[in-house]
């Protein structure tokens, strides 16, 4: 056991304590406010009190998030768009008052002043009363003199045998407030995601909304990155291919020459245009993607990749087209990372289907280190993959190898 840790966790139990006082007050204040709704004032006192209450619950979740794996997320719903006036208070109350979280954070900071103080002040307690144990030879006289409490826990301290008695009994009070520290924290960590953590209707509406909300944000800058390629390339090359014809039109009857050296050049231009808009066209939708599926379409991706890749699929069916799209964008958004990041030798393209779920495997063997974290490629392929309720784990140690594992749930046909 580390006693100097230990001694720290017991410690920390103090800022929590304190904490429940203050949700006391947040408690009282809420349930007033809810309280006077039926007399009006409440509509503007409501999102206030559940401002205070959520911001005091906020640093409890902080708290407890440092001794549990993953946190403890925020679970509100998003706020609906602000309107004014009288509809806009109703609004915010009604958004308020309908959500599950808020009366789950009226049920902690009921349950916390009583359950959580109890586990938080506990291993301090015990450390107290184990340490006034152990001192207990030297102040008996004083408190038996003064009229004081002299029991310790079952012995009554009436001379310095029994002092050494209660002192022999300090020691594993002591003890046992410093071993009970970390679980009993844990505990109210615990607790605390229990009542705290979203529930899995507002956990779905979260991940819903935000999944929605990027979707949107990508399809935005798609849709620009395709009228700004239109404009820059191909409307370019067709304005130029109309004043060629027209330069040419003025010249037939009287230079025939410089009309074909013209034609000439306009029909380099025209294939040119042609292949801009077939390179737009494969960027929005590849044509071997839709007509022969996603796994010949990653062979083909394979193919034009610098990269040594070998493909290995097994798709009984074709999945849904956007489905198709997203898979095939997303594996091309990780070819290209390798590509630029990784510097590998080989990479490895893994494609299955099952329990109903597309999967597919990139393996590279580069110097590693990816982290969705750092970059905004990988956070393109999670974006990719959420809108279908898709996921991305990213194994990436520094030295390598790299594995990315995506999936979609989805039916094949």
């Amino acid at each position: 056991m580390n006693i100097a840790r230990n001694a720290r966790t017991a410690v920390a139990g103090l800022p929590l304590a304190g904490l429940a006082v203050v949700e006391t007050v947040a408690f009282s204040v809420l349930v007033t406010a809810m309280a006077l709704l039926g007399a009006g004032i409440g509509l503007f006192l409501i999102p206030a009190a559940a401002l205070f209450t959520r911001g005091t619950v906020d640093v409890t979740r902080r708290l407890a998030a440092a001794r549990l794996d993953g946190g403890i997320p925020a679970p509100y719903l998003p706020e609906p768009p602000r309107v004014g006036g009288l509809k806009g208070w109703w609004n915010r109350t009604q958004w308020i008052l309908t959500d599950p979280a808020t009366w789950r954070d009226l049920a902690w900071t009921l349950v916390n002043p009583v359950v959580g103080i109890a586990l938080v002040l506990l291993p301090l307690a015990l450390i107290a009363f184990g340490v006034f144990g152990l001192l207990m030879p030297l102040l008996w006289e004083d408190i038996t003199s003064n009229g004081g409490n002299n029991w310790y826990w079952f012995i009554k301290v009436t001379d310095s045998q029994s002092a050494l008695f209660a002192l022999a009994l300090g020691v594993p009070t002591l003890l046992a407030g410093l071993a009970s520290a970390p679980a009993l924290l844990r505990a109210h960590a615990q607790l605390a995601r229990t009542l705290l953590a979203p529930t899995e209707t507002s956990a779905k509406v979260l991940h819903l909304t935000r999944t929605r909300s990027e979707v949107v944000s990508s399809s935005a800058a798609e849709l620009r990155r395709i009228e700004r390629d239109l404009h820059d390339g191909a409307q370019a090359r067709l304005v130029a291919l109309g004043m060629n014809l027209g330069v040419a039109e003025q010249l037939l009857a009287k230079d025939p020459d410089a009309v074909r050296a013209i034609l000439a050049d306009t029909r380099k231009a025209s294939a040119s245009a042609l292949n801009e808009l077939r390179d737009l066209i494969r960027g929005i939708h590849p044509p071997v993607l839709a007509d022969r599926g996603l796994a010949d379409a990653v062979r083909a991706l394979a193919l034009d990749s610098p990269l040594d890749v070998t493909v290995t699929a097994d798709l009984p069916g074709r999945a849904e087209a956007p489905v198709e799209s997203a898979l095939y964008f997303a594996l091309s958004e990780a070819l290209t990372n390798a590509a630029k990041h990784a510097a590998p030798t080989h990479v490895d393209i893994d494609l299955w289907y099952a329990d109903g779920r597309v999967r597919a495997q990139v393996s590279d063997d580069g110097h590693g280190g990816a982290d969705p974290s750092r970059g905004t490629g990988l956070r393109g392929i999670e974006r990719r993959l959420a809108a279908f309720d898709g996921l991305l784990a990213v194994t990436s140690p520094v030295g390598g190898p790299t594995t990315l594992t995506l999936e979609i749930p989805c039916a094949l046909s």
